[in-house]
C-alpha cells in the first residue's frame, strides 16, 4: 500500500536520462504537448485501438474501459487524480501522499478502519491487490479483482467514489496516521535518497519540482491537520482532474453502466491550474559538484540542458522516435561491449536525452566505475561517444537494433489476442500520463514495416545529433566513496583532456553464426505418459532428460520454460560454502565459439535467454521464448551445458560486483540485517554465512568448472514447458538437443548429509549494527517452525503468517503509527529436514524500539491466549484463496507445478488438496500452530541499531 517508492523513481527517468526500451512494446514514446485535448489521439494520426472505450461524463470525469480475459475472471480498476506533489504549495509539500494514505481512513459510507477489511474479505490481499501511489503530476488508486462477478466490480467502484470525493478525513484520524507517514518518510530516507535530493539541488537548482519530492518535508508532515489536507483534497480530487480506468473480465455495458451509476452524480469543480515544475535555467553550464557517501558506487554524470520542445504522438514523431531509439541504442551497446571486455575501464555507461517536464530536455552520459577509476572511465566513454558522434553507425549495428525492435513488435501482434490486464492498463495510463495514443499492436507493426527501410546509418547518427545536447562546457557531477585526487579542479581537467585525445573509426566486425546447432543424432522417447488431472505430457528420453509439457494459449505465441540440474548449494560444505557462488555468473563468460557480447549480436531479434542460477536443490536456466525460437533456445541451454565459455571477463565483472557489495554492507538497517541473519539463525555454519570478502574475490572459473563440469555433462536434467506449442514440435525441439546429449543419471542426487541445517539455541537477545540513518533501526524476530512434508502444517504456518501481517499492520501501523510497513513470514523449508522459519520484521524510529518490542510481545500474548476471531480468520483466508483459484491463469502458475512434475510428483496433488485444507482451518488450529512455535522464549530476536548505539 502507498507504493509512492516505484512512482517515485519513474519520475527521475527524464532526469537519469537514460534510454530505454519502450519503442519495444509500441512505437517510439512520443512526449506530453503543452496544450492537449481531452484525449490526446484526438489531435494524432496514429489511429487508436478500438477496443478500448473512451467516455466523458456531464461533470467533466473521464473514463477508460477495455474488456479482457487475461488472466481470466479478474480485472483491475484505477481512479487516476491528474495532481500530484507538484500542486503543493510551500505550506502542503508532503499532503498529496498524506492524502493518498487518507483514503484508507475511513469515508462516508466506510466507517474508519474499515476498508482494507471490507476489501480483505473479498480477498484482496493488502498490499498486494491493495495499493496506491503518489508521483509528482499523479495520484493513482489501485484494486486488483480476483474474480469477476457484479457484486465485486460494484464494490471496487463505490470504494473509487468514496475516495474522489466523500473521505472523512478526521482530526484523530490525521494524528494516527502521522506515525506511519513518518515512518515511511525515514525508512525512505537512506543514503541512495539523499543522493538524489543533492543531485537534484545541483542539477535543477531553484526548480519547483526539486523542492516537491513526494514524501514531504518534516515542517508540513509535523504539524498538518485535517483542515489542510481537505483544502488539497477539494481543490485537486474534482471530476475534472480525474480518471477512472477498468480494464477486465466484464462486458463493456456493464464497466460503463457503473461508472456512470457511481460517479455521475460527482459534482463538477474547476480543474485546477497545472503547477509549474521549473524553472531550469537551460544555458547553466561548467558547474562541478562532488557527493561523497561511503554507500555510494563511483558515478560520473555528464550534462548539458536543452530547449524542451512539443513532441506530439504522431506517425512523423514516432518515425523520429525510432531512429533516436536506435542511435542511442547503438551507442549504448558499444559502451555494453566494453564493460563486458577483459580489465574493461568501467562497469557500466549509459548516454542518453530525456524530458524534465516540459521545462527542458537533458543529455546525459553516465560512467559507473570502480573506485578511484573515474578517470580511466571518463576517457574510455568518452572517446566512444566522440566516435559514434563523428564516425556514426555500420550497417550491421543498425540491423541488430532494427531486428531487436521487430521482433519485439511482431511478438506483440502474435501475442495480440492474449494480452494481459496489466499491460492493457499500462497503455490507458500511458495516455494519460504520456499522451501515447494506445494502438494496437498490428497497426504499430505496420508503421515500422513501411519505415524500416528508412532506419539506415546516415539517418540513425543525424537524428541523434540533432536530439542530443552538445556536451560543450557540461555539468560535471561526480559521487563516489571518497572525494577525486585533486577535487573539482580535476574532474574539469580531465574532462576536457579526454575531449582532446585522437579518435580513429571503429573497427567493423563481422556477425557470425550461431556455432552450436548439431548435437548429434535425435535422443529417442523412452516413455511418454499423461497426467490428465493438469493436461501435462510428461516425457522421458532414453538418455534420461526428462521433459513436462503444458500446452496452454494463455498467452499466445509466448512459452515458459525452466530447465533444472542436479547440483545447486546442497554440494557447498562447511569446507567450501561458495562452490557454487560464482554459478550466476556463467553467462556472463559466455560459449566456447561465442562471448556473451557476440552472443548479443549473434541471437539479436531472437527471443532467446541464457541465464544460470544456484538453487537449494539444482542449477536452473529459465526464462521465456516463442514457437519459433524454441528450437535456437534449447540449442542455447544444450550449449551451455556442453560448452561453457569460461571467459575471463565473466570473472572479472563478478569481483566488480563482489567489491561494490562489499562496500555497502551495512548501509541500511535492512543490508546489515540481511548479511548477518544467516550466521545468526545458523550459529555460524559457513554455508548460509556471508563470507570475508577475499574469499569471494579467490573465486575462479577453473575452480568452478572443476567442482561442477561433472554435472554440466552427467547430472539430472529435468525441463518444463508451458505455453503455446505443439507438443510434437516442442519434443523434436528438445530431441534434437538436452535429448541427443549423451546418457545422464537417472533421478536427482539426494544429499542427504547436506540436508541438515542448524537453528541456533542461543534465544539471548543480539544487536546487528548499522552505518546508515541515525534514526533507523529494525527489529527481528525468528522462530523454527519446521519443514513443509505435513501439507495441513505447512498451510496452518501459512494462514498463521496471514494472520500475523494483519495484526502486525492494524496494531503496530494503523493504532499505535511505530511503523510503515511491518511484515511477517513463514518458509517451512523443502530443502532440509524439519527446518523452517517464522519471522517478525519492523522498522522503526530508533527511539521506538522498546515500544515496538512491547507491542509485538503483547500481540503474541494475544494470539496464544484466545482463538483469534472470526472475521479475521476469514480476511487472511480469503485472499490465500483467491491466489489458488487464480493460480493457474499464468504460466508462471503453471510453471510452479510443471517444472519438477516428474521427480517432485506427488506435489501435485498437494495443489489439488490445499484448498480444502485451508478452508478446514479453525481459530483453534491457529492458535494452537502459534502455541506451537511463537511461544515465549522461543524467538531469536535482533535489533538492528545505528552504529554506536546500545540497547
Amino acid at each position: 500500500m502507498m507504493r509512492f517508492a516505484t512512482a517515485f523513481l519513474a519520475a527521475f527517468a527524464a532526469t537519469l536520462a537514460l534510454p530505454t526500451a519502450s519503442v519495444l512494446a509500441q512505437d517510439a514514446v512520443a512526449e506530453r504537448p503543452a496544450e492537449k485535448p481531452l484525449w490526446a489521439f484526438e489531435d494524432s494520426d496514429i489511429p487508436v485501438d478500438p477496443a478500448f472505450r473512451f467516455g466523458v461524463l456531464d461533470n467533466g470525469m473521464r473514463y477508460i474501459l477495455r474488456e479482457n480475459a487475461t488472466p481470466e475472471g479478474t480485472a483491475l480498476v484505477r481512479l487516476h487524480i491528474g495532481s500530484g506533489s507538484l500542486d503543493e504549495t510551500d505550506k502542503e509539500r508532503g499532503l498529496a501522499h498524506f492524502l493518498e494514505h487518507m483514503a484508507f481512513n475511513g469515508s462516508r459510507r466506510i466507517p474508519e478502519g474499515e476498508m482494507v477489511k471490507l476489501l480483505e474479505r473479498e480477498g484482496l490481499a493488502f498490499g498486494a491487490d491493495t495499493n496506491a501511489s503518489t508521483s509528482f503530476e499523479q495520484t493513482v488508486y489501485k484494486l486488483n479483482l480476483p474474480r469477476n462477478n457484479e457484486e465485486l466490480l460494484d464494490t471496487a467502484l463505490m470504494l473509487m467514489r468514496e475516495t474522489a470525493s466523500e473521505l472523512s478525513i478526521s482530526q484523530e484520524a490525521v494524528d494516527r496516521e502521522r506515525g506511519v507517514i513518518l515512518s515511511e518518510r525515514r525508512d525512505r530516507r537512506n543514503f541512495a535518497y539523499k543522493e538524489i535530493e543533492d543531485r537534484l539541488a545541483f542539477t535543477v537548482p531553484g526548480a519547483r519540482y526539486a523542492d516537491r519530492l513526494p514524501i514531504g518535508v518534516i515542517e508540513v508532515l509535523e504539524h498538518a491537520n485535517a483542515d489542510d489536507i481537505r483544502a488539497f483534497y477539494r481543490r485537486t480530487y474534482v471530476p475534472a482532474n480525474a480518471v477512472v480506468v477498468i480494464v477486465g473480465d466484464y462486458p463493456l455495458t456493464e464497466m460503463e453502466a457503473m461508472v456512470r451509476r457511481w460517479f455521475g452524480d460527482w459534482e463538477a469543480a474547476p480543474d485546477p491550474a497545472k503547477p509549474e515544475a521549473g524553472p531550469i535555467d537551460i544555458a547553466r553550464s561548467s558547474d562541478t559538484d562532488i557527493y561523497v557517501d561511503p554507500a555510494l558506487p563511483e558515478r560520473l554524470r555528464i550534462m548539458r540542458f536543452r530547449p524542451w520542445d512539443d513532441r506530439p504522438d504522431t506517425v512523423v514523431m514516432r518515425q523520429q522516435n525510432i531512429l533516436r531509439q536506435v542511435g542511442y541504442a547503438i551507442v549504448n551497446r558499444r559502451f555494453q561491449a566494453l564493460a563486458r571486455g577483459e580489465d574493461a575501464p568501467f562497469r557500466g555507461a549509459g548516454f542518453g536525452t530525456g524530458d524534465v517536464f516540459e521545462d527542458a530536455r537533458m543529455t546525459s552520459l553516465v560512467i559507473d566505475t570502480e573506485d578511484d577509476g573515474w578517470a580511466r572511465g571518463l576517457d574510455a566513454a568518452t572517446v566512444e561517444l566522440r566516435r559514434a558522434l563523428q564516425y556514426g553507425f555500420s550497417q550491421s549495428e543498425v540491423d541488430e537494433q532494427v531486428a531487436k525492435i521487430r521482433s519485439a513488435l511482431e511478438a506483440s501482434v502474435r501475442g495480440s489476442s492474449t494480452r494481459t490486464n496489466g499491460a492493457l492498463m499500462n497503455a490507458a495510463l500511458g495516455l494519460l500520463d504520456e499522451q501515447r495514443v494506445p494502438s494496437t499492436p498490428e497497426s504499430s507493426l505496420e508503421r515500422f514495416e513501411a519505415f524500416a527501410n528508412s532506419i539506415t546509418p546516415e539517418a540513425t547518427l543525424a537524428a541523434l545529433r540533432d536530439d542530443a545536447a552538445k556536451l560543450a562546457e557540461p555539468l560535471i557531477r561526480f559521487e563516489g566513496r571518497s572525494e577525486p585526487d585533486g577535487g573539482a579542479p580535476a574532474l574539469r581537467a580531465a574532462w576536457e583532456s579526454a575531449m582532446q585525445i585522437a579518435i580513429a573509426a571503429p573497427e567493423k566486425a563481422e556477425t557470425k553464426a550461431f556455432a552450436y546447432t548439431d548435437f548429434g543424432p535425435p535422443g529417442v522417447v523412452a516413455s511418454y505418459t499423461t497426467d490428465d488431472r493438469f493436461g501435462f505430457h510428461l516425457v522421458r528420453f532414453s538418455n534420461g532428460v526428462r521433459l513436462t509439457l503444458k500446452q496452454t494459449d494463455i498467452r499466445k505465441d509466448k512459452i515458459s520454460f525452466r530447465l533444472t540440474l542436479d547440483g545447486g548449494q546442497l554440494m557447498e560444505t562447511r569446507e567450501d560454502p561458495l562452490k557454487t557462488a560464482l554459478v550466476s555468473s556463467i553467462p556472463s563468460g559466455g560459449l566456447g565459439a561465442h562471448s556473451q557480447d557476440e552472443l548479443e549480436s549473434v541471437l539479436a531479434g531472437r527471443r532467446v535467454r541464457l541465464s544460470v542460477s544456484s538453487q537449494a536443490e539444482g542449477f536452473q536456466m529459465g526464462g521465456s521464448t516463442t514457437p519459433d525460437d524454441l528450437q535456437l533456445q534449447m540449442q542455447l541451454l544444450a550449449a551451455a551445458l556442453t560448452d561453457p565459455g569460461y571467459r575471463q571477463e565473466g570473472e572479472e565483472r563478478f569481483r566488480r560486483n563482489v567489491k561494490t557489495f562489499f562496500a555497502s554492507l551495512d548501509a541500511t538497517p535492512a543490508q546489515a540485517l540481511g548479511n548477518k541473519l544467516g550466521e545468526i539463525l545458523s550459529d555460524g555454519d559457513p554455508r548460509f554465512s556471508l563470507q570475508p570478502e577475499e574469499a569471494y574475490q579467490d573465486l575462479t572459473f577453473s575452480q568452478l568448472a572443476a567442482d561442477i563440469g561433472d554435472r554440466l555433462k552427467h547430472g539430472a536434467i529435468e525441463l518444463a514447458l508451458v505455453g503455446d506449442f505443439e507438443p510434437q514440435a516442442a519434443i523434436d525441439a528438445v530431441a534434437a538437443t538436452l535429448g541427443a546429449l549423451p546418457a545422464r543419471e537417472a533421478d536427482f542426487q539426494l544429499r542427504e548429509a547436506a540436508r541438515t541445517r542448524q537453528f541456533t539455541q542461543d534465544h539471548s537477545t543480539r544487536t546487528v549494527t548499522h552505518s546508515g540513518e541515525p534514526d533507523q533501526a529494525m527489529v527481528r524476530m525468528t522462530w523454527l517452525t519446521t519443514d513443509d512434508r505435513d501439507l495441513a502444517e505447512a498451510l496452518r504456518l501459512n494462514l498463521l503468517n496471514r494472520v500475523v501481517d494483519i495484526e502486525l499492520q492494524e496494531q503496530l501501523r494503523e493504532e499505535l503509527g511505530k511503523t510503515y510497513s511491518p511484515s511477517s513470514s513463514s518458509s517451512p523449508s523443502k530443502t532440509y529436514h524439519g527446518y523452517g522459519t517464522f519471522s517478525l520484521t519492523a522498522s522503526v524510529d530508533v527511539n521506538e524500539v522498546e515500544a515496538t518490542r512491547a507491542a509485538i510481545r503483547a500481540m503474541l500474548a494475544d494470539l496464544l491466549a484466545r482463538p483469534v476471531n472470526e472475521d479475521t480468520l476469514a480476511r487472511a483466508r480469503q485472499p490465500l484463496l483467491e491466489s489458488y483459484d487464480n493460480m493457474l491463469k499464468s504460466l508462471g502458475g503453471w510453471m510452479s507445478l510443471a517444472d519438477l512434475a516428474q521427480s517432485e510428483a506427488d506435489r501435485l496433488q498437494r495443489f489439488i488438496d490445499a484448498p480444502e485444507i485451508i478452508e478446514s482451518i479453525s481459530a483453534e488450529d491457529i492458535r494452537a500452530t502459534a502455541q506451537r512455535y511463537l511461544g515465549p522464549g522461543k524467538a531469536v530476536e535482533i535489533l538492528v541499531l545505528p552504529e554506536g548505539q546500545t540497547r
